[in-house]
């Protein structure tokens, strides 16, 4: 018989519960505000923060703002304390970057469903087409929601102005608020450059996952909160090597899912990132492989990527990306990156009950499901 939870688990998952609650809260409290006064612009500006605010409210495991909450816990912050609301509210703004981040990510990957609805651009291409207003649907829904995904950026860096942070906390914050959001920038762009200009290599996607996902999904969150608490230096690189390292592991679970996911978890139809071209590791991996013992396997994938794939297709690179040994490849590279996280969060000083919490977090986030 399997062990149960341990107790040290127990009270982690409790509190893990909690302030997902207490996230909701503030950033339903917060489009509260925002949004009275920006429907004073009329309903077209109403329909914008209104898609905002259901697009953030209505999904999403506040990874990021956990991860920034737990390592200002883990360096010393008090739940209870007088700061405490400022931090929580700081830390929920991340969810905004988040917002604007993936809202952009799926006109750039002609995505149609996020979590299980209409991504913001489709959604305001099929409210073009049903009011029949002139012009090109799909162009106006793109518009839109890049307009969207703009003001949740905005609206992230108004949250952070108007947290209530000391001025020693806003300001030892804003460097790595504003480093963040340039590597996650700078990460996209690596990401959309890769697939026009076809660098196949390992390192390349490597690349992509360290600034385009790791950086502001894990790292520099734990590295606000470590700010946030005035940590030490020794805290904030222990901080850095573990988010680095299981924020690479995320994003590689969520390239396998990518291709092998169930759609009713992922919220995404299977085999997007096939249809999609995504140099991702997995990718990279099968053809340097291919390369060298399967070049009609290399020839194969190198011409269906891309393209509109039936289900039958998406089967038979499955298999193909299996038989090279890609995917165990991957999986390798995931463990790899979680022992090594691990050990460096093992050897900080952050407090028992915040490494409990960080450690369940690193496994939820680097497990076989979504």
């Amino acid at each position: 018989m399997s062990a149960g939870p341990s107790t040290t688990a127990r009270p982690a998952r409790a509190a893990a519960a909690g302030l997902l609650t207490e996230l909701q809260r503030t950033l339903t409290e917060y489009f509260a505000e925002r949004s009275a006064a920006a429907a004073d612009m009329g309903p077209v500006v109403a329909e914008a923060t209104g898609a905002l605010e259901q697009f953030v409210l209505r999904g999403g495991k506040r990874t990021r703002p956990a991860f920034a909450w737990t390592g200002w816990l883990g360096a010393g912050g008090d739940p209870d304390g007088p700061d405490a609301p400022a931090v929580l509210r700081a830390c929920a703004a991340l969810e905004l970057v988040q917002a604007c981040a993936l809202v952009h990510d799926d006109i750039i990957d002609s995505s149609r469903t996020r979590r299980g609805f209409p991504t913001v651009h489709v959604e305001f291409e099929q409210r073009h087409r049903d009011a029949a207003w002139s012009g090109d649907a799909a162009h106006y829904g793109a518009a839109f929601a890049i307009l969207v995904g703009d003001l949740a950026l905005a609206w992230a860096d108004d949250m952070v102005a108007a947290a209530g942070l000391d001025p020693a906390a806003a300001a030892r914050f804003a460097p790595v608020w504003a480093a963040m959001r340039t590597e996650v920038l700078g990460g996209q762009l690596l990401d959309i450059h890769g697939e026009a200009g076809g660098d196949e290599s390992v390192e390349a996607a490597l690349r992509i996952n360290r600034y385009k996902t790791a950086a502001y999904t894990i790292e520099r969150p734990l590295h606000l909160g470590a700010a946030l608490a005035d940590a030490d230096p020794e805290l904030i690189a222990a901080y850095r090597t573990f988010g680095t390292d299981i924020g690479i592991a995320f994003q590689l679970r969520d390239d396998l899912l990518g291709v092998f996911g169930d759609p009713a978890v992922t919220g995404k139809p299977s085999g997007d990132d096939l249809r999609e071209g995504k140099r991702t590791v997995l990718i990279a991996e099968a053809l340097r492989r291919a390369d060298t013992t399967d070049p009609a396997a290399a020839a194969r994938l190198r011409a269906a990527l891309g393209t509109d794939l039936s289900e039958s297709e998406v089967t038979e690179l499955r298999a193909i990306l299996t038989g090279l040994g890609a995917v165990d490849a991957v999986e390798a590279r995931i463990t790899a990156l979680t022992e090594s996280g691990l050990a460096a969060l093992a050897g900080s000083t952050t407090t028992p009950r915040a490494a409990a919490a960080l450690r369940e977090m690193a496994a939820a986030a680097t497990a076989r499901v979504a």
